[in-house]
């Protein structure tokens, strides 16, 4: 048996984090100078890459483009408070001290367009409003997206990680990249059948004896669907993918579209 130096091992490790761009300096000099005569790196760094570029396509989206429209809608449609005026406040205080209310008169067109802009000034500060719920909203979708990218990125750069990739029966191919030691791995597919609505993808960590739910696909992004990023992942352990009823089902009840060795 040949035991490799340690310097070696942890050229050997980088793989992941190569094909993710963090590797800089001499770090990365080192291990390019490493991957011109080791084919086994150069093969994992092509599938590394292969499965974060499939995985950043499938994760793509765009903002809705109604967005806009839908904001300006709520804010016309929000009630206003009426303007208080100045012959509202003098026939206030005089029937507070008890004398009649002084005679109202017809206003000019001019003394309304303070009104107006009160009006149309509250209308903007309701769209404020509700653009500033849509940003905090959105800052909350971002930071998840963040903390979720930089758990996959953590998958993609584990030293033990292991990239498969496999077709199914139901059409396309099924991808997962595992690490054993963090007990996690990341799975995405392309050009799998679309399924009726009331059925959904589902899937499984599947050890001896057992099967145990690893979460639902999303529904596919032109032929891609994003990425499922799961944890429960034991030594031994396959991962496949069934078709369940809608909400996914607490074991398996059809017989898997694919099941792959991690």
């Amino acid at each position: 048996m040949k035991f490799l130096p340690r310097r070696d091992q942890e050229l050997h490790s980088l793989a992941g984090a190569y094909a993710l761009n963090a590797l800089a300096g001499e770090e990365r000099d080192r291990f390019e100078r490493h991957l011109r005569g080791c084919r086994a790196c150069a093969d994992e760094v092509r599938g590394f890459t292969a499965a974060v570029t499939a995985m950043g396509m499938a994760a793509a989206s765009e903002p809705p483009p109604a967005l806009k429209d839908r904001v300006l809608a709520a804010a016309a449609v929000t009630r206003q408070l009426p303007p208080v005026t100045v012959q509202g406040r003098s026939a206030r205080s005089a029937r507070e001290a008890g004398q009649p209310a002084p005679r109202r008169s017809t206003a000019p067109r001019s003394a309304w367009i303070p009104r107006l802009a009160v009006g149309v000034g509250a209308a903007g500060l309701a769209a404020a409003a509700a653009l500033s719920v849509v940003t905090i909203n959105t800052q909350h979708q971002l930071d998840s997206a963040q903390a979720s990218n930089a758990a996959i990125a953590a998958v993609l750069a584990a030293p033990d990680a292991q990239i498969t990739s496999e077709a199914t029966s139901a059409g396309g191919t099924a991808t997962v990249v595992a690490s054993v030691r963090q007990g996690t791995m990341v799975f995405t597919s392309s050009g799998l059948a679309s399924l009726p609505p009331r059925k959904v993808y589902e899937l499984w960590f599947l050890g001896p004896g057992n099967a145990r739910r690893a979460g639902l696909l999303p529904p596919a992004t032109g032929d891609k669907t994003a990425p499922v990023l799961a944890s429960g992942l034991r030594p031994g352990d396959k991962v496949g993918v069934t078709v369940e009823p809608a909400g996914g089902s607490s074991a398996p009840t059809t017989t898997p579209i694919v099941v792959m060795g991690v």
